[in-house]
């Protein structure tokens, strides 16, 4: 793979970062294998890989949380630096760290956690606060941040924390000196954005650039392609532990990035699109009413899957909760397998008697953290599998085992908690711990929601070959390439309400994100004239 810049003006010749050789084995189990990466001076430098390539191995290490095998070298502003880094020594060298949960401490105010840093570094007898509320008043103003120095942490947006967290790395490698001095501070960017909208990641990257542009690096670690093309220079993939290569960002395609990281080339299966009207009802919503929406009916078919989409607050994402009892509903009914159920009365108990299953936006709420993983796979079918009065742990582990081979949960280790899992993980034991019901009705809210690419490949196929043995399927999700793949037809909402439909090879990534912003506008338009 290419390792170097396309035109443009030459980078300064001493690197912000070298790594060189460097390893890590846990229990004779090889996370990192002689990597090797190099982050010039004043460039965004991302890192990507699916989960276990080792891209949390080598930031624990910089970090100085993990000790690397030996071998490994180590050079920042072009000094060498001993390896291990003991734990917090990365800010005398000029790294600051920027993780997915933020480090901010909401019960304090911005200022505060602005000064934690400082505080941490250097002993501060006393702080004249006018002064330092004047002083982040200003550096706000400087980067067009409206927050209240003042007010607590926990009142701010995600955005907003997430560009406070940024904001004070910077200022840590400032205040230390290291960008005066050296000419050179590093910031590791930790996946800050699996749960931002899209409107929120380009602010968070507006800000980033002028922090770079002002005599910084930065590594943005991210599963997300689209992202690292849009916000780094070159690129360094890892696969299985080693480095799979280094792509200059500007003149590498998409393709080139998924080849890399799944190492082989993916051909993207396009849903069936047969004629649906040949297909039998499986589920017949009528009348739904709850939230924001208003008055829904939707027919899904066998063997469908049915894409819901439309812009934040449209309530689109509202209708598979009070499908399945998890929200309370106003009205409407479901006719399911013959069966017609009130929604007013519906709880996810009679969902699941009905063969209704819910595979939620947030993991979280999908399984118990503290769990293992057999325990989880096999809560749904402790009565029926097994002999609820003597439960026999290594039957029980057999069936999660053979499971987590069936839908490639990795580890195979059916002990390990649910928790430890990385994201994909974590999914693809959700659609295991419920698939395994072939259920009658999916209800999928954000699938593939920080999903590693590898992953989202398997979590799609897993879903065709559900609705393949006749399943229908719902699936809500703001991801229009994600529906653009897996989707029969798509639903667009606004207001509550369904405002179009795309079938078959109309249900493009640019036709749904077309219909989203042009219906919702025509709609505003037609109320107001109203």
């Amino acid at each position: 793979m290419a390792d170097g810049l396309d035109g443009g003006g030459a980078a300064p010749s001493v690197p912000a970062l070298e790594i060189e050789n460097l390893s890590k084995t846990f229990g004779g189990v090889r996370a990192l294998d002689r990597a090797s990466l190099t982050v010039r001076n004043g460039e965004i430098h991302g890192l990507l890989g699916q989960n276990g390539s080792g891209k949390s191995t080598l930031i624990k290490i910089l970090a100085g949380f993990h000790q690397p095998d030996p071998g490994g070298r180590l050079r920042i502003a072009g000094r060498p630096v001993e390896l291990p880094l003991p734990p917090g020594a990365f800010r005398q060298h000029g790294i600051s760290f920027v993780h997915q949960h933020l480090g901010l401490i909401p019960s304090l105010t911005v200022l505060e956690n602005l000064l934690i840093g400082e505080l941490a570094s250097r002993s501060l007898w006393h702080i004249s606060w006018p002064e330092a509320i004047a002083e982040v008043r200003a550096l706000f103003a400087r980067h067009n941040l409206d927050i209240d120095p003042r007010v607590e942490v926990a009142r701010l947006s995600s955005v907003q924390q997430a560009l406070l967290a940024i904001l004070r790395a910077f200022e840590e490698l400032r205040k230390g000196g290291h960008l005066e001095r050296h000419g050179t501070g590093l910031v590791v960017l930790d996946e800050p954005t699996p749960f931002l909208p899209s409107g929120d990641v380009s602010e968070l990257f507006r800000l980033l650039r002028e922090l770079v542009a002002a005599g910084a690096s930065a590594i943005f670690v991210s599963h997300d392609v689209d992202e690292v093309m849009e916000i780094t220079d070159r690129a360094t993939i890892l696969r299985d532990g080693r480095v799979a290569g280094t792509l200059t960002t500007r003149s590498a395609s998409k393709e080139e990035f998924v080849e890399t990281i799944v190492g082989r080339r993916l051909e993207r299966a396009r849903p069936a699109r047969g004629d649906l009207a040949a297909r039998s009802v499986k589920a017949a919503i009528r009348e739904l009413s709850a939230g924001v929406a208003e008055g829904v009916s939707i027919d899904v078919h066998e063997g469908e899957v049915l894409g819901l989409t439309g812009l934040i607050g449209s309530g689109y994402d509202e209708i598979l909760y009070a499908i399945y009892g998890a929200r309370p509903a106003r009205g409407g009914t479901m006719t399911l397998n013959g069966r017609t159920h009130e929604f007013a009365q519906m709880t996810p108990a009679r969902a699941i008697e009905a063969g209704c299953i819910l595979i939620p936006g947030d993991r979280s709420a999908g399984a118990v953290a503290v769990l293992s993983v057999s325990d989880n796979l096999n809560l749904p079918v402790l009565d029926t599998r097994f002999n609820p009065w003597l439960l026999s742990g290594s039957a029980m582990a057999r069936h999660a085992g053979a499971l987590a081979e069936r839908f490639d949960v990795r580890p195979r280790d059916p002990h390990m908690l649910f928790g430890s899992l990385s994201g994909g993980n974590q999914q693809k034991v959700l659609l295991a711990k419920w698939l395994q019901q072939e259920p009658n009705l999916i209800l999928l809210d954000e699938p593939t929601q920080g999903v590693d690419v590898g992953a989202r490949e398997q979590v799609f196929e897993q879903i065709r070959e559900a609705a393949a043995r006749g399943a229908a399927v719902l699936c809500a999700s703001s991801d229009h390439e994600q529906l653009e793949a897996i989707a029969n037809r798509v639903l667009v909402f606004s207001r509550g309400r369904q405002i179009g439909e795309l079938l078959g090879a109309e249900a493009t990534k640019d036709a749904i994100t077309r219909l989203c912003y042009q219906g919702s506008g025509e709609m505003a338009s037609s109320e107001a004239a109203a």
